[in-house]
């Protein structure tokens, strides 16, 4: 019997040793895959945004460490960050006044036409990005419905919605709505609705119930739909090219502009780092003020 033991041990050895072995292979996959499409590209973004151009020849860079192109692009394009930023957020917070109460309806109220109403939701994403997009240009043309409307009501400064500020929110808000909605709707979804009936019992208000119960339930799902729907905002271009004149340039339309048509790689580079810094420093004090640490 003593003898036995002894193997007995080292079997069970072998099969943590095994299990462990399997746990390493199982992450390959995904951190090799972190490794090719994340990791390498950061290292060479952050190194080309190091790099100085070579005298008399436009286009062409040398590796340096040339510190200088970070203070040099924000003193040049700091109005296009702080536009993005207030462009998104604008469009965050309208996303939100128009998701929740569809959420809300569609968690608690549409009952057997649920899954169509979330099936909506989602068949915008089927098409292009930059299909929806044009399809706003038409839709807020100088001739279209929706700008005649506004200008009987004398509501618009300039006559028009197209190549305005206003334009290129609403494209905001509108292409990433199904980003706000569906976090919101899947933590909605989870509130036990016994808690909104023994809120009830106790008397308590429509809005007490909400104030109290709906909305701090919720909270997950409104951190988690304002990111999805800001950080996505913030780096964008296609709306303001389209949708928006030369004054609503965003920081996205800066670094499209400079590493394609100027070839600056390294102040796009740059430019690009400190947006992807400054957009992390905004994500985590956020979330540290929502109180939902869990979600980091």
């Amino acid at each position: 019997m003593a003898a036995v033991l002894p193997s007995a041990g080292k079997q069970s050895q072998v099969s943590a040793q095994r299990k462990s072995r399997t746990g390493y292979f199982l992450l390959l996959p995904g951190m090799t895959w972190l490794a090719i499409f994340f990791a390498i590209p950061f290292v060479t973004l952050f190194m080309t945004s190091l790099q100085a151009p070579v005298a008399g020849k436009s286009g062409q860079y040398v590796p340096a460490f040339q510190v200088s192109n970070y203070p040099d692009a924000l003193a040049e394009y700091w109005p296009q960050f702080l536009r993005s930023f207030f462009y998104a957020g604008i469009a965050t917070g309208l996303a939100l006044l128009i998701a929740y109460p569809l959420a809300y309806f569609i968690a608690f109220k549409a009952g057997r036409w649920r899954a169509l109403m979330l099936v909506l939701v989602i068949a915008p994403s089927f098409a292009s990005f930059l299909l929806r997009t044009y399809a706003w240009k038409t839709i807020l043309s100088d001739e279209g419905f929706i700008t005649s409307f506004f200008n009987a009501l004398h509501l618009l400064p300039d006559d028009r919605i197209l190549n305005t500020s206003i334009a290129v929110v609403a494209g905001l808000t509108y292409n990433f709505l199904p980003f706000m909605i569906l976090p919101l709707y899947a933590a909605l979804e989870k509130i036990d609705p016994r808690l909104l009936e023994a809120s009830n019992d106790l008397y308590a208000s429509a809005f007490t119930t909400f104030r109290k119960i709906t909305w701090p339930l919720s909270l997950p799902g409104v951190v988690a739909g304002t990111l999805l729907t800001f950080i996505p905002a913030a780096g964008d271009y296609i709306n303001s090219e389209l949708l928006g004149s030369t004054q609503d340039r965003m920081i996205g339309n800066v670094i499209q502009t400079n590493f394609i048509e100027f070839r600056d790689y390294p102040t796009a580079s740059a430019l690009s780092f400190v947006l992807m810094a400054v957009i992390l420093v905004m994500v985590f004090t956020y979330i540290r003020r929502a109180g939902t640490e869990d979600l980091v």
